[in-house]
């Protein structure tokens, strides 16, 4: 299976999950998605994981992104699941999964995705066969893949800096903009190199030329 690049078309697929079947370009509709694996149900990490990423619904929400979870385990331990996560999270903040869970136990969509782990020999089921890795991928309402970050099994996954990007990238889609190191929404950003010197006096009238190839300007947004 070649692997999955930026600008590459997300597979499609069809799926069981918990909240029903699912066909993922049409569930997807004209949202952002993130797709994100996680090695197994019951298990620490990924129990801290999801939690989180339920909590940060509304966050989701306000960038029109939807959010669904697969892991390799079916949907009766998904529905369990559930539960400790939500105990879980409930201990900081008030915690409900209101996202859902692709159940993949035959693995195929994993496989689809290039998410199984090739390296941790920890990181496997009772048969041997080997669970997913912390894979992400960030798609836009084409379709279109946008970002791919891969966590080993054994590290917790940064879910401001997957909110992060998407900000970046969603801003750049719209004002002809790039982000600098580090950047966070509400802080200058670069003008695209493709804007003109014209351009930039049209468009960002507050902009700063720092080298020719290097111009920063403040941007307001949403």
């Amino acid at each position: 299976m070649p692997a999955i690049r930026l600008g590459n078309i997300a597979p499609d697929f069809e799926a069981e999950t918990t909240q029903g079947k699912i066909k993922f370009h049409e569930w997807i509709g004209d949202s952002w998605a993130v797709l994100f694996s996680h090695p197994g149900d019951f298990t620490p990490v990924c129990t801290t994981e999801l939690a989180e990423v339920a909590r940060r619904a509304p966050d989701f929400e306000k960038r029109n992104v939807k959010v669904i979870g697969i892991s390799a385990n079916g949907l009766d331990d998904h529905e369990k699941w559930v539960k400790d996560i939500n105990e879980w999270g409930s201990k900081s903040s008030p915690t409900s999964v209101g996202f859902p869970i692709i159940a993949d136990a035959d693995r195929k969509i994993s496989t689809l995705y290039d998410m199984l782990d090739e390296q941790d020999a920890t990181n496997r089921d009772a048969k041997g066969l080997p669970f997913t890795i912390r894979t992400v991928f960030v798609i836009d309402p084409k379709k279109t893949v946008r970002l791919t970050i891969s966590y080993p099994a054994s590290t917790g996954r940064n879910f401001d800096e997957i909110i992060r990007v998407i900000d970046s990238l969603q801003i750049g889609d719209k004002y002809r903009v790039t982000t600098p190191v580090n950047w966070k929404k509400g802080e200058d950003v670069i003008v695209h190199p493709t804007v003109t010197t014209e351009e930039a006096k049209t468009l960002f009238p507050e902009h700063t030329v720092h080298k020719p190839y290097l111009r920063t300007t403040p941007l307001k947004v949403e």
